[in-house]
């Protein structure tokens, strides 16, 4: 399935707002960093959920360089969460950031959680960036923690992207997709396979929202207006997922909630 067109980012009259999320491991900017800048730009994202983001010297540096080149700034994570990174349009103002590290298994790379809890509009919105173990059962748990990390962040509404390293049928994505909407079987509106990025032959980069999130399409975004298939293959891997949603405006336009379990996952419990 190509994506064609995508509902572009908006503030309704109510208040809500459409937005453009992208999922995307680029791996450590190993392969063509002008090319992954150049389909950043092109899905013209809110927010990026980036995975294996540089984690080692200078890794600062090429963040800050991918950001510019992608015309986003720098929201959280990265090494300080062994790895997911998040990024932002100018669009987006911050309330606060959080990166989590997990329990180290010797012998695996340390994963961790980028996070942060934003305002796009009238909208308040929690965010957070994943990259899940090699191993079945510490994928599990990671998602675990990850459905508590949700919980606890207090937001009605949130958003969540990682590399899984499972397909659909696997236990910790099957856990996930059954306490949020996984957007691309909600509204498939763009391709399916996501790895390897040459051949994709499965799909293992996943973009969830909480239940009252509205998914108005979603998919990896080969064949959108300036999204070269060539930049798509060069860029990484992994290709990229986009979706556009529309979240409600925060009842009340008030302060934050102070706590408590947010209502579109805990009804699902």
């Amino acid at each position: 399935m190509v994506m064609t067109s995508l509902p572009e980012s908006r503030t309704e009259q109510d208040g809500s707002a459409v937005i453009r999320v992208l999922g995307y491991n680029i791996r450590s900017m190993r392969d063509d960093p002008a090319a992954l800048a150049r389909v950043i730009r092109a899905c013209a994202p809110d927010l990026v959920l980036v995975q294996e983001a540089p984690r080692f010297f200078r890794w600062r540096k090429y963040a800050a360089r991918l950001a510019a080149a992608s015309e986003l700034v720098i929201l959280g994570g990265g090494a300080t969460a062994a790895g997911p990174l998040l990024l932002c349009s100018m669009r987006v103002a911050v309330e606060r950031t959080e990166d989590i590290l997990l329990p180290l298994t010797p012998g695996l790379h340390r994963r961790g959680f980028a996070t942060a809890v934003v305002r796009i509009a009238g909208t308040r919105i929690g965010v957070l960036s994943c990259h899940l173990s090699l191993r079945r059962e510490e994928r599990l748990t990671q998602a675990e923690a990850l459905l508590g990390r949700l919980e606890a962040m207090g937001v009605e509404h949130a958003v969540v992207g990682g590399d899984l390293n499972e397909a659909p049928d696997g236990q910790a994505f099957r856990r996930l997709a059954g306490r949020l909407q996984d957007c691309w079987a909600v509204r498939p509106r763009g391709g399916e396979h996501t790895f390897p990025s040459h051949d994709p032959a499965r799909r293992i980069d996943a973009l969830f929202a909480t239940g009252g999130i509205e998914v108005l399409g979603c998919g990896v975004p080969a064949g959108l207006p300036g999204v070269a298939g060539d930049d798509l293959s060069a860029a990484s891997d992994h290709l990229p997922v986009l979706a556009a949603l529309r979240v409600p405006a925060t009842r009340g336009a008030g302060a934050p909630r102070s706590g408590g379990v947010p209502s579109s996952i805990a009804g699902q419990a």
